[in-house]
């Protein structure tokens, strides 16, 4: 008798086991298709933005450290940060992130401690490996 209960003990937790598993694995497949999607708008989950820096003999995450790097030095300019198009009311506006969009575009949000903003920046790898930003727009928020 005790032998009839440890096995069917054993199959209760094998199916309890199977259960939870299915049930992992439609979560997992749910989870994995919103990062597909929510990785769409990036520039290492864009297939054709990944290609255009392939073409120019440059890897995506290389040219998002470069640029990257590049934003945020300019936050150690003396004066006004170049690329901020608002003067700091409660000190001087430096970039916190950046969330590249495609090979073209940077979302980055700023602040100068108190006031904060966000903005699109067009981005550009020249032939000397150079690097040109533009403001395409931005805003700026109160308290």
């Amino acid at each position: 008798m005790n032998e009839k209960q440890i096995y069917e003990s054993q199959q209760d937790d094998i199916t309890f086991l199977k259960n939870k598993l299915e049930k992992t694995e439609v979560l997992n497949d749910s989870l994995s298709n919103q990062i597909m999607e929510v990785n769409y708008f990036t520039l290492q989950g864009n297939d054709n933005a990944m290609t255009y820096f392939e073409n120019m003999g440059y890897e995506a995450a290389d040219v998002e450290n470069s640029v990257r790097e590049y934003i945020y030095d300019l936050n150690g300019e003396a004066g006004k940060n170049p690329i901020v198009p608002y003067d700091g009311i409660e000190g001087r506006m430096k970039i916190n992130k950046v969330k590249f969009l495609n090979h073209r575009w940077v979302a980055a949000d700023f602040t100068d401690g108190i006031y904060w903003g966000e903005m699109i920046l067009e981005y550009y790898i020249n032939n000397d490996d150079s690097i040109d930003l533009k403001v395409i727009g931005s805003l700026l928020y109160g308290k």
